[in-house]
């Protein structure tokens, strides 16, 4: 999936990233219906099963509300917002019970693709603007950000319960928009007096370059003319990696990843450049 994909024709969404979000919502919601257990912790977490359905359900509400165009505060983007954000709505919403919440998963997704179909309708579909809690952009890109939110907290989901995860390779090349839109934004403070350029293949998808000067973060659809170091990944290791549900090493050890160019040890410390969204 090229990481710049636009809307759909008559501004609708593509189908298959429709189908994308659908269908995860769905796996999402099979996994809660399976659930004997929603007090189980989830792996690398503070949150029980419980817990992180239920942010999952209030998350896809939020960007339903936001694909109509409705204003949302939500934290300021920085992690430390977006905690405080999180940890209200859910001191604020007390429902932890696996099956309520696997239906206004699914439901909430669903209010979503129509809020988007509405707007298409209505001419408005292509509007950058709609404030969301990682900055402005279209319903393109939201909805690539919804699907991305789905997938690392489905995949936690899937870990806690001993369950298969939801996250392929056509999924993650799905998620590349709201990525190549986000990364500058999440750039982590370690980037201050760092100069280098990266080529980022995705095995089988997409390619992409990120140039770094001095905390500036630039990032092109296509890779620079003379790298410093070439990444090629396996589009699920890239994800997991980029989310902070898997580390570098781990996808090394397993040949999910491969680095070459002048200065091939700068791979490792790639993702320590920003701060998981």
């Amino acid at each position: 999936m090229h990481p710049t994909m636009k809307q759909g024709s008559g501004g609708r969404l593509p189908e298959e990233l429709a189908e994308a979000i659908r269908e995860t919502a769905g796996d999402i919601a099979a996994l809660l219906r399976g659930a004997a257990d929603s007090t189980r912790a989830v792996p690398r977490s503070a949150w029980t099963v419980g817990e992180a359905a239920a942010h999952l359900a209030l998350a896809n509400e939020l960007m339903a509300d936001l694909a109509r165009g409705r204003e949302r505060p939500y934290g300021d983007g920085t992690p430390q917002s977006l905690a405080g954000a999180n940890a209200r709505a859910l001191a604020a919403f007390e429902e932890r019970r696996p099956e309520p919440l696997a239906a206004m998963i699914a439901e909430q997704a669903e209010a979503f693709l129509d809020a988007v179909d509405r707007a298409a309708g209505e001419g408005a579909a292509d509007e950058p603007a709609l404030v969301t809690p990682l900055g402005r952009m279209g319903r393109a890109t939201l909805a690539s950000y919804l699907l991305t939110h789905m997938l690392g907290h489905g995949y936690d989901l899937a870990r806690a319960l001993g369950r298969p995860h939801m996250v392929d390779p056509g999924r993650v090349g799905l998620c590349m928009p709201f990525m190549l839109l986000v990364m500058p934004r999440v750039a982590a403070a370690s980037t201050a007096g760092v100069t280098a350029r990266y080529s980022i293949r995705l095995r089988g998808g997409a390619t992409f370059g990120v140039a770094l000067d001095d905390g500036a973060v630039r990032v092109t659809p296509r890779p620079p003319l003379r790298p410093d170091c070439t990444i090629l990944i396996e589009p699920v290791a890239f994800l997991l990696i980029a989310l902070g549900r898997r580390t570098p090493w781990w996808a090394m050890a397993r040949g999910h990843v491969i680095a070459w160019g002048r200065k091939p040890w700068l791979a490792p410390g790639f993702p320590n450049l920003f701060t998981a969204p």
